[in-house]
């Protein structure tokens, strides 16, 4: 590694905010001295913050301490690139955010002059150390700073103080489709389920059945061998008992259309697949009598 790119790598928060905080913890004199009073309104979210989701209810729990001690810790910005006098965030949105729940119109802040690499670098590093990105999240960060930096997993893995297999299983996430992708945003999926999907046929199929039939990693590991062998059931009939699968092709033979029934302990849904609008229209006529 070059050794510019080393000295880059060191600095991260604890030379640019005295020491990196615990949550919580009270701020070390190194964190607060220089630290200014600065008005929220003049304050604006760095777009390019990895950090997406944040919680609403971990954001009023902090708004109803910040009301009563204020903010201890103060944030880190830099100058505004396209207004005078205002600045960005580069580390401490959240508690930004819930200060303005609070109703407060200050908040201490640090100003340093950064580029975009380094804002990114101590963004990312920040919400990593602190575990507050969500799988999906954090993958993408990653993904931003090897294509901004040109640096390898090994030396982002140093940047935020994990192992390369760590970084290595966060950036296959981005090989899933979009749409497993999401359930592991909403947090349906975890990360280690989303990883036993990654390559495999019908990955959005299979990401649905685990969720629907709340499959745990290691079923969900079997389950991809399966696909991957060619072995596994059509979506929805895996395991089911004789006397479901035998109502469902009743029913379909009865109204023309497929219909798939999810049961789990007594209760689930049933789903009636149409492919064409004049099908739906016929099913709605049917089920109101007409």
């Amino acid at each position: 590694m070059a050794e510019g790119r080393q000295r880059g790598l060191g600095r991260g928060l604890s030379a640019l905010l005295g020491e990196v905080e615990a949550p919580g913890a009270e701020p070390s004199a190194a964190a607060t001295s220089g630290a200014r009073e600065l008005p929220i309104e003049l304050i604006h979210r760095n777009p390019d913050q990895p950090r997406v989701h944040f919680d609403p209810d971990e954001l009023e729990e902090l708004a109803g301490s910040l009301r009563q001690k204020g903010v201890l810790q103060p944030i880190l910005v830099r100058p505004s690139r396209q207004t005078e006098g205002e600045y960005q965030i580069v580390a401490g949105e959240r508690r930004w955010r819930a200060a303005q729940l609070a109703g407060l119109r200050t908040v201490p802040a640090l100003v340093k002059e950064l580029g975009d690499n380094e804002t990114l670098e101590v963004a990312l590093i920040e919400n990593v150390q602190r575990a507050d990105l969500n799988p999906l999240e954090e993958a993408a960060a990653y993904n931003v700073l090897m294509g901004l930096t040109q640096r390898t997993q090994e030396e982002v893995a140093q940047v935020v103080g994990k192992s390369r297999p760590h970084v290595a299983n966060a950036l296959r996430l981005l090989q899933l489709p979009e749409s497993v992708q999401a359930l592991v945003r909403e947090k349906r999926l975890s990360a280690g389920h989303a990883r036993a999907l990654i390559g495999v046929p019908d990955a959005e199929s299979l990401a649905r059945e685990v969720v629907e039939q709340g499959l745990n990693v290691r079923e969900t590991e079997a389950l991809a061998r399966k696909a991957q062998a060619g072995e596994r059931q059509p979506a929805g009939r895996r395991g089911k008992p004789a006397d479901t699968v035998a109502l469902e092709k009743d029913l379909s033979d009865r109204i023309g259309l497929k219909v798939e029934i999810l049961d789990k302990d007594g209760k689930g849904e049933m789903r009636i697949r149409y492919a064409t609008l004049e099908q739906l229209d016929d099913l709605c006529r049917r089920l109101s009598g007409r």
